[in-house]
């Protein structure tokens, strides 16, 4: 047998042994280097993108066509959730997502407007309120521009003072035009359990805390 053979052998060897030495470790990670921490999801999702985000009352729109300074306007939602528009008159936004405003409008001004090329933006968020009442420090109404859950809220409040019933507070939410609550454990949530009662709140949400 050659010397080069000799040593081809001795090479598939060496490979087989650190292959087999890469899948036993890989297998058992405790027989190998430590493995990192998986890092917990992020429990506060950023607010809806412009696609998506649901347009209220109070509301800061930026809508624009362009090229035409006539059809260029800055207008807040009413309270009603409606809009006016110039050529299209009064226009229901509370309750649409910008993607649908945008559509209709479109349709709208489209017999106007040969090659329209409209742009809908949502310039401020006013919409975004949730209510937190009883014994915290600073009550209130919470104006948001990013999604939170209730910890964040409660923070956001000042804190429990020390008469609070930290383990019996409750969100208020309407639902189909019905009001529901959920109950909130504080000690539970903050020992790492009943975690998912530490929801993300949404537009109009109202925190008790007895």
């Amino acid at each position: 047998m050659s010397h080069s053979c000799v040593v081809f052998r001795k090479i598939g060897s060496w490979w087989m042994v650190v292959v087999a030495c890469s899948v036993f470790f890989g297998a058992f990670p405790c027989f190998g280097a430590e493995t990192a921490p998986v890092s917990a999801p992020n429990a506060a999702a950023p607010l809806r993108t412009a696609g998506d985000y649901i347009i209220g009352p109070g509301d800061l729109l930026d809508i624009s066509v362009w090229k035409d300074e006539a059809l260029t306007k800055t207008t807040v939602v009413l309270p009603d959730g409606k809009i006016n528009f110039p050529l299209v008159g009064e226009v229901a936004a509370g309750g649409k997502t910008v993607a649908d405003l945008k559509l209709e409008l479109s349709q709208r001004l489209t017999r106007y407007v040969p090659d329209l090329v409209l742009s809908v933006e949502v310039k401020q968020s006013n919409s975004m309120m949730v209510y937190v009442i009883g014994r915290v420090n600073t009550p209130g109404r919470l104006v948001l521009n990013t999604r939170i859950t209730v910890l964040q809220a409660l923070a956001m409040a000042g804190g429990f003072n020390p008469f609070a019933s930290k383990d019996r507070v409750k969100i208020f939410r309407q639902v189909d035009g019905k009001t529901i609550f959920l109950p909130f454990h504080y000690t539970d949530v903050i020992d790492g359990e009943r975690l998912s009662e530490n929801i993300e709140l949404q537009r109009g949400d109202v925190i008790v805390v007895p």
